[in-house]
């Protein structure tokens, strides 16, 4: 099998080369690189980037990452980049609404929007109502404390506004309120969004989920977007600690794939696929969409023809077994409650036996009482990013499965799964009425055409979260300026910026001081 054009194979010299991309930027990487070493990607000099063609598919190559091409991941700046001014615009409150990769997204937007306003970002805070009902809040999932270091040279961050003492009276600044458009355009906070934040002292952006365009026709913004959500946002040790523990047993068992099993009631309901289930099934089903989403009329037959529904778990056992996995193969589950019960797992257990969760790998207290909401879901997120393959089963409006994508792609390329079910449709309902000749090399044809983690074009509606390619990478050696990497004392650069800007801060205020006596 041909990956994205080329011979994969693996290289000693990959883990150097990651290594020497994050040292540039000064940050020290969190406890889950240490697995992600393992396997990085093979360099070459070539400048093309491909697609699959065989119809066949090698399973063993794809326990291995894809080939880089020769590219490898860097968002470090390159071109001028000066520290955050001395004096901002104002304070900018932000409230991320959704789950937790929803809000990382946001958090992401929230210090882009933060650098284009010239504003001091206040810590960015999670919703605890909407989706998780979990009030962890930022101080409960992420390393506060390193989040600020690591975006010294982008931003000004601070916990909270401060109060102000004014006429000898201490005062709280009010922010006011906005509630941004959808992806809004930069223009909108360059103007509107700074006005009131001169007018206040300080804004307040909520909600804000997908509140600043994702496409930027700037690649530094686009980098800065990538140095908060790969490097800035650490979870906490706790939460790095449960999932090395998950991890290492899955290890000590040799070679796992991790899979997003999106058969759950929101995005069943959500996809308005109710006829394989009960009548008492589909009026659960309906009543959540109805409390949850637009009315729209939504037909099971069309929606499941263009591929619109989630794969059945047999679907994805299905899959795995017409692409060459057999019964053997370790699999770990990272999902809510499937829907409908056992009688729908029950056929993916038949074919792969070795299915395993957080709570069957480790059952010990700790982890049963800390692994709810949005610690659960980060524990499972960082388990799938270190599993040797990942296959999400629905990455339509699902956030955890799509910032997966393009974290797994950030680090080396590591192979992801991702089925055409638009394309295997017709091939299981040909099956569910009793055409079944021909049906594995069906579904091998169409999983042979799949992108396995290499670098590849991004095309809408593919999100910016998902393939922060080639904004986010960079290469040694290149003809093209554009892709060519930064210069290996970027962080001396930023840092005498940064010193130099501090300096003349204090030689201002040291004027001024002699100035009043």
């Amino acid at each position: 099998m041909r990956r994205l054009g080329h011979q994969r194979q693996q290289s000693k010299h990959g883990v150097g080369l990651l290594k020497g991309t994050i040292a540039k930027l000064s940050i020290p990487v969190f406890v889950l690189l240490i697995f992600t070493l393992g396997r990085l990607f093979t360099v070459t000099n070539t400048d093309d980037v491909g697609s699959g063609t065989s119809s066949e598919v090698n399973v063993e190559e794809l326990w291995q990452s894809a080939n880089s091409g020769g590219w490898r991941p860097s968002s470090a700046p390159r071109s001028e980049w000066p520290p955050p001014p001395k004096e901002s615009n104002g304070y900018l409150r932000v409230r991320c609404n959704g789950g937790l990769n929803q809000q990382r997204s946001a958090i992401c937007n929230s210090v882009l929007a933060a650098r284009i306003m010239n504003a001091t970002l206040v810590l960015p805070e999670l919703d605890a109502n909407s989706f998780w009902h979990d009030d962890n809040g930022f101080h409960g999932i992420y390393d506060v404390e390193h989040f600020i270091q690591a975006l010294r040279f982008d931003v000004r961050i601070v916990e909270k506004i401060p109060e102000v003492r004014k006429n000898g009276k201490t005062k709280k600044i009010k922010a006011y309120q906005l509630r941004p458009d959808r992806d809004a355009p930069i223009s909108w906070y360059t103007t509107v969004a700074v006005q009131k934040m001169k007018e206040y002292g300080a804004i307040y952006l909520t909600p804000f989920s997908h509140r600043l365009a994702e496409e930027i026709d700037n690649p530094e913004y686009q980098r800065l977007r990538c140095r908060v959500n790969y490097h800035a946002l650490r979870f906490k040790p706790h939460i790095v600690k449960l999932a090395e523990s998950i991890v290492d047993k899955l290890r000590a068992e040799g070679r796992f794939m991790a899979i997003h099993l999106r058969f759950e009631m929101d995005m069943l309901s959500f996809a308005g696929c109710f006829d394989i289930f009960s009548p008492g099934e589909q009026k659960i089903l309906k009543k959540y969409r109805k409390e949850n989403f637009a009315e729209k009329k939504l037909v099971y037959k069309e929606r499941r023809a263009i591929g619109k529904c989630p794969l059945t778990p047999e679907e994805v056992g299905l899959i795995l077994r017409a692409m060459g996995f057999n019964n053997s193969t370790q699999i770990y589950l990272a999902a809510g409650d499937l829907f409908g019960g056992e009688r729908f797992m029950k056929p993916f257990r038949t074919l792969f036996p070795r299915l395993e969760n957080h709570s069957s790998v480790d059952a010990s207290e700790e982890l049963a009482t800390n692994t709810q909401g949005l610690l659960g879901s980060a524990v499972d997120y960082m388990v799938c990013l270190l599993a040797d393959i990942f296959m999400p089963t629905y990455d339509g409006p699902s956030n955890f499965a799509n910032n997966l994508l393009g974290h797994r792609l950030y680090y080396g390329f590591r192979t992801t799964i991702r089925p055409d079910r638009k394309a295997l449709a017709p091939i299981f309902i040909d099956r569910e009425n009793g055409h079944t000749t021909g049906f594995e090399d069906a579904v091998r044809r169409v999983m042979a055409k799949t992108n396995f983690g290499g670098p590849h074009k991004r095309i809408s509606p593919e999100s910016f979260y998902t393939n922060s390619w080639p904004e986010c990478f960079c290469k040694t050696e290149t003809q093209n300026p554009a892709d060519k990497c930064p210069p290996d004392h970027i962080l001396q650069i930023l840092d005498s910026q940064l010193n130099g800007q501090t300096s003349e801060v204090k030689q201002n205020n040291s004027t001024e001081s002699s100035a009043e006596r």
